[in-house]
Formats: structure tokens, C-alpha cells, sequence
């Protein structure tokens, strides 16, 4: 059980113009970009930053997530919160990247467990 990596969630409208922006900002290209139809959004990875676009509307679910912990087992992650009292927000589900939950620490903080797959 591990968290492997640690992104922050920057919220826009224009996915194009946030790549471009923050791509010379790190001097580092855009290493994922996908489509989350379900939810129709659109997310990039740079660097530490997951890059989460779309409407208003559609972003407004996802708002009050603020950090992503890219993991090595969600179910590992899951079986040992629901031991320490978290509130499950979205329970584990498949998504386009592999697996993820969202879930309410006891300090407040809402976290996305993600675990990709091969990519």
C-alpha cells in the first residue's frame, strides 16, 4: 500500500490553454490527456498537476476534491480507510486511467484515490 505520486487539481474551462500556460511554467509537455466522457470532462497530467476541464456545470461534482493520490492498490487504500471512520464520497469504480474512489478524511480534506493501469 503506497501512495506513488501526489497531483494537485487545478479546475478550468480551457483545457488547450491550460496545457500551453503550464507546460512553460514546468518546461515539461503534457505526459497524459484523456477524455472522462461520463462525466464529460477532460483531463491532462504535468508534472504534480492534473488539469481538470469543462463546463461549470460539469465541473461542480468535482470542486470540493482538492489533491489526487495516485496509489498502487485502491482496494488496499479502501479496506484500510474504512478501518479509520473516512466518509466514502464515490466508491471504487472503473474510470478511464484504471480505478478510483473519493473519499472524506477525518480532518475534512476530500481525496481522489486513483490506481492506473498500464497505460
Amino acid at each position: 500500500m503506497k501512495v506513488k505520486q501526489i497531483l494537485n487539481r487545478f479546475y478550468v474551462n480551457d483545457l488547450e490553454q491550460a496545457i500551453e500556460f503550464y507546460e512553460k511554467i514546468f518546461n515539461e509537455k503534457c505526459k497524459l490527456r484523456f477524455k472522462y466522457s461520463e462525466a464529460d470532462l477532460e483531463l491532462a497530467q504535468i508534472g504534480n498537476v492534473l488539469i481538470i476541464s469543462g463546463t461549470n456545470e460539469a465541473l461542480k461534482p468535482f470542486r470540493s476534491t482538492q489533491v489526487t493520490f495516485l496509489v498502487d492498490s485502491v482496494v488496499e487504500f479502501k479496506d484500510f480507510l474504512l478501518k479509520n471512520n473516512p466518509k466514502i464520497i464515490r466508491d471504487v469504480k472503473e474510470v478511464p486511467t484504471g480505478m478510483n474512489m473519493t473519499v472524506q478524511h477525518l480532518d475534512g480534506t476530500i481525496v481522489e484515490y486513483v490506481e492506473h493501469k498500464n497505460l
